[in-house]
This record gives structure tokens, sequence and C-alpha cells, in this order.
């Protein structure tokens, strides 16, 4: 699969969150504050794993449909993929 360059933006501003969260814990800050952008962090990376699995599986039921295979398959693994990442 290629990635386009919304997914590698999106990471390298996971990346900087997650920096950001590592000076907020070197500098001793609020639990609070570092545990709010933890959970920020973890929500961009869910997100991130959304569209990933969306944008595969498109692509692969388009690649199925043309190939005149059953798609039912794909569906499962994506659906057991967005559960496995939680």
């Amino acid at each position: 699969m290629e990635y386009d360059k919304a997914v590698v933006n999106r990471l390298k501003r996971i990346e900087g969150q997650i920096k950001g969260v590592l000076s907020m814990v070197e500098k001793n800050e609020d639990c609070k504050d570092v545990i709010t952008q933890l959970s920020a962090s973890r929500s961009a990376i869910d997100r991130t794993i959304g569209l990933i699995v969306s944008m595969n599986l498109e692509q692969c039921v388009r690649d199925n449909i043309e190939n005149g295979e059953d798609t039912k398959q794909l569906v499962k693994e994506a659906v057991d993929l967005l559960v496995k990442s939680r």
C-alpha cells in the first residue's frame, strides 16, 4: 500500500505531540496536563489507524471487485485490525 502525504503529516504531528509530552515529563509538569496530552496523542494515533485501515480496505475492495472476488473476508480483517488496535 502506498501511503499519502496526509498520513505522513499526521504521524509527524503525533511525533511532535509525543516529544512535547516527554518535555513536560522532564520538566515535572502537572500530572493532569501530561495525561491530557497523552490522551490527545492516543486519540490522534487511533484516528490515524482508522484512516490507514479505511484507505487500505477501499483499495483492496476495488481490487477484489475488479477480479470478481468476494470482499466479505476483507471487511472482516479490517474490522479485526481496528478491534485489535484498541
